[in-house]
């Protein structure tokens, strides 16, 4: 079993050596492990995977900092894989609840986890831009006490605040506040990533399986993007063959989907890290 500092020290390297990765992102034990089997070399909690997981809505209004932090701790234990976490807002607007939601990550095993800049408020969607940077600061000077890789996350475009400038002036200040990652989800062409990718000088993860646009990893690395992470695409893709059945079964009478199901056996394999890759 690979310690906690070990596995900071792996998330490092993969955030330092050339090119880009893909940091996949599991909802509960059983896909965090078949991840692992599958390769991948660190994984990142999907909020909205959880929330889909236990019928509830993706945001710190629905699921408490406490339950967000047991499922990261459940997929921590699931594997010798880094594990980052999707950390909300830092579960209170205030610098000092940032700081404790990282602390309180650290203490569950994580090597690292985004702050994202978002109120929570649909009628006021993003965090001023001073009380955003004030609370970078703070998560980030907390993350230096421990192993643990800060993600500083500017939201403005998965809120219809379409403005990249915005957007990048937010991350480059969250950037000189301390934090080791940068991401704004929903960017959306290759030349606003790209944009972005040089308008810093940290990492840059940039999220796929959202609507719009789909670039190969390769384009991805190309304009500059070092992580690669998937959000709840994947939760969503899994319900997706559930919906595909169950549809079938009810509509049709029919059980064909069972020709693409993983066997039980097989099933077990990637789960007890008994299958051949």
């Amino acid at each position: 079993m690979t310690d906690q500092t070990g596995k900071y020290q792996v998330f490092q390297e993969l955030h330092q050596r050339p090119g880009a990765f893909v940091i996949p992102n599991p909802w509960d034990t059983g896909s965090a492990r078949i991840l692992a089997a599958l390769g991948f070399e660190a994984l990142a909690t999907t909020s909205a995977g959880f929330a889909f997981s236990i019928g509830q809505q993706d945001s710190a209004a629905s699921i408490s900092r406490e339950a967000i932090l047991q499922n990261a701790r459940n997929i921590v234990d699931a594997t010798d894989l880094p594990v980052s976490a999707d950390l909300e807002n830092g579960f209170g607007l205030d610098p000092a609840s940032c700081a404790k939601t990282i602390s309180l990550g650290s203490e569950a095993g994580l090597v690292g986890g985004s702050i994202e800049d978002a109120t929570g408020d649909p009628e006021n969607p993003i965090i001023d831009f001073t009380l955003a940077v004030e609370r970078i600061a703070a998560a980030a000077e907390e993350a230096r006490k421990h192993p643990f890789m800060l993600t500083a996350r500017a939201e403005n475009f998965l809120h219809g605040k379409y403005d990249l400038d915005d957007t990048i002036l937010r991350l480059q200040a969250f950037e000189k506040a301390g934090a080791d990652v940068l991401y704004a989800p929903g960017l959306p062409d290759i030349t606003a990533i790209r944009a972005v990718c040089n308008s810093v000088s940290r990492p840059v993860n940039v999220v796929m399986g959202l609507s719009g646009q789909i670039f190969t990893v390769n384009e991805l690395e190309e304009a500059g993007v070092k992580r690669i992470s998937v959000g709840g695409s994947f939760a969503r893709a899994a319900l997706g063959g559930l919906m595909h059945a169950a549809r079938e079964v009810k509509d049709h009478g029919t059980f064909t989907y069972a020709k693409d199901a993983l066997s039980s056996s097989e099933a077990e394999a990637y789960i007890f890290n008994t299958a051949k890759k």
